[in-house]
């Protein structure tokens, strides 16, 4: 599975934004997704996660209520809304793909997109 990240930006606080993933290969529905983000000098963190049918979705704290996993298997793309974005939310935001069990889970992830940018400030 390649992975190809699009959609990053800047954006005012409290403004909103959606990050799309697009997916090669015709496996992308046996995937489950995740989505994750690294700012300068920290380690990379999970941001949440949807199930390989979309029937379940998990979110970091940090994000949950504004941020919001979704997607469309039929044009292999997984897509994070995000809302209410704060300066903390700055980061590098990264999609990936897993067949495992702990979507919280750097380790689990097999396939990695590139990386978008997304920068809050006024």
């Amino acid at each position: 599975v390649q992975l190809q990240a699009s959609g990053g930006g800047l954006v005012q606080p409290g403004g909103s934004l959606t990050l799309s993933c697009a997916a090669s290969g015709r496996t992308f529905s046996s995937y489950h997704m995740g989505w994750f983000r690294q700012a300068p000098g920290t380690e990379r963190e999970f941001v949440g996660a949807i199930s390989w049918t979309g029937g379940n979705t998990y979110y970091a704290n940090s994000v949950k209520g504004r941020f919001t996993i979704s997607r469309d298997n039929a044009k292999n793309t997984v897509y994070l809304r995000m809302n209410s974005l704060k300066p903390e939310d700055t980061a590098v935001y990264y999609c990936a793909a897993t067949r495992g069990f702990s979507l919280a889970t750097i380790t689990t992830y097999d396939y990695w997109g590139q990386g978008t940018q997304v920068t809050v400030s006024s």
